[in-house]
């Protein structure tokens, strides 16, 4: 199986790190040659500098790793050559074009896994059973928390230059960290409504983005939720709780453990995560099944609909946060 890896920033060398660990080695890279990051670790693999001679490689699979405004100048060619595609998220910096992927997609037969990894961690899947199984009784509101200090992200690099300090590379806390619109919506349905205030209030030298979020939803099973981002909490925090009619369910990321509260024995029931769990087992969960998905084994789990359901999400919220109104949102 040959791969096309486009961009060598952080997240384009893990999934190069983890394709080799997992024994593919015929790899193609495309790149502008503008990353921080040391290339070393390319040597004695092709390195293209067009698109064009790279997808003339023939690639089964591209991994779609550059900045987020970029995505589509690489996925819309990739998708109609017939490649599977790995997207990292989201699918781009605004609506503009989706439309082209999409008619792209179904005409080759390509398949694309959108990259939202937290579908692969286990608190999550456990706590997507409890919801199936009723634990809680009715699910009615959910709250998600996320905050990380930019500057520590990637401490080789000035962060003013990164994808997610700019507007123009497609940065912004709620394009850079919308993994919880995506999983709020695996674990509790569509959302149908949101409203927003997307600011920038602290001293973070960004490049015309916001800094922080603060997000409402309702879902369309009557569910209401708020989601809040920034990018200047130390230390970084990242939660989840879900209350029902029959009890509490909560997720902590940094410790990855899930509990349950049963409301007649008072108790939490808890699922931590195994002693070597590392947070690289979220990309290899995902790449593992990428693969599988490109030889047909497997439809993706977090399809391009659910990337276009998440897009729709994230402009509504810009809009409700330009005009001071509730956004009513298109659901399929």
């Amino acid at each position: 199986m040959k791969f096309l890896i486009v961009g060598f920033g952080s997240i384009g060398r893990r999934h190069f790190r983890n394709l080799l660990s997992l024994g593919y080695e015929d790899i193609i890279f495309y790149r502008s040659h503008k990353s921080s990051l040391e290339c070393d670790e390319l040597e004695g693999f092709p390195v293209e500098t067009s698109l064009e001679s790279a997808l003339a490689h023939e690639p089964d699979a591209v991994v779609v790793s550059n900045p987020t405004a970029l995505h589509l100048d690489v996925a819309i060619p990739a998708a109609k050559a017939g490649c599977h595609i790995l997207l990292e998220k989201p699918i781009s910096h605004n609506m503009n074009r989706v439309a082209e992927l999409q008619e792209a997609a179904e005409k080759s037969g390509s398949r694309i896994l959108m990259g939202f990894q937290y579908r692969f961690h286990p608190g999550l899947r456990r706590i997507k059973r409890w919801l199936a199984q009723e634990a809680i009784g009715r699910p009615l509101s959910a709250r998600v928390h996320w905050g990380e200090y930019l500057p520590n992200w990637h401490p080789w690099e000035n962060y003013q230059e990164s994808f997610s300090a700019r507007a123009d590379l497609g940065g912004g806390v709620l394009l850079t960290l919308s993994h919880p619109l995506d999983y709020l919506r695996w674990l509790l349905g569509e959302i149908d409504s949101v409203w927003a205030y997307l600011g920038y209030n602290s001293d973070l030298e960004l490049n015309g983005v916001e800094d922080t979020a603060e997000i409402g939803f309702r879902f369309t099973n009557g569910v209401t939720g708020s989601l809040h981002l920034n990018y200047v909490q130390r230390p970084p925090s990242h939660w989840l709780e879900i209350i029902g009619t029959e009890g509490t369910i909560r997720w902590n990321a940094e410790t990855g453990v899930a509990k349950c509260y049963n409301i007649e024995e008072k108790t939490w029931e808890e699922f931590p995560l195994r002693a070597n769990f590392e947070r690289n087992d979220l990309y290899i969960s995902e790449m593992k099944h990428f693969v599988a998905v490109v030889m047909g084994q497997f439809v993706p789990i977090c399809s391009l609909e659910d990337g276009v359901a998440v897009q729709k999400i994230v402009q509504g919220a810009k809009q409700s946060s330009e005009q001071g109104l509730i956004t009513a949102l298109e659901v399929a």
